[in-house]
């Protein structure tokens, strides 16, 4: 049985070092053509075959609820920045694509954030840096049948 003060003080610091260092990089949002929450919206789709994802995979990695991440998605169409479909495998389901234009505006701030994560990250080692995204998958995952 794991030590349950030992758990809470390591969730604690968790907690507490994922707020500050989300604190440090949010600002790189601001006065940019994109909001975080588009941004993460963009980071799911552009990674997705021919720049699409499937609606619900997009909301399966926002921090938001799904009924949040259609209105955002809709907002975003309308901005010219993704193009929505029904997804021909699933009649219920949507996919959406980046737009041209929107994968061009994630590119340049990406582009930026991904230096200052490097940079606010840099303080660890490229082993520890391992070993963080080993635990912290094994925390989002863990059976570890799966």
């Amino acid at each position: 049985m794991t030590d349950r003060r030992l758990a809470i003080d390591a969730w604690e610091s968790l907690f507490r070092a994922q707020h500050e260092v989300f604190g440090d990089i949010s600002g790189d949002f601001e006065g940019t053509a994109l909001s975080q929450a588009e941004y993460d919206v963009l980071l799911t789709v552009t990674r997705g075959e021919d720049q699409t994802a499937r609606l619900r995979d997009v909301t399966a990695n926002m921090l938001i609820s799904q009924p949040s991440v259609s209105r955002l998605v809709d907002r975003m169409v309308s901005r010219g920045l993704l193009s929505k479909c029904a997804d021909p495998d699933d009649g219920r389901g949507a996919l959406v694509r980046a737009t041209d234009e929107g994968a061009a505006v994630f590119r340049r701030l990406a582009s930026s954030h991904g230096r200052a994560i490097a940079e606010r990250m840099s303080i660890l080692s490229d082993g520890e840096l391992a070993q963080l995204r080993e635990l912290t998958a094994k925390l989002r995952n863990p059976d570890p049948a799966c």
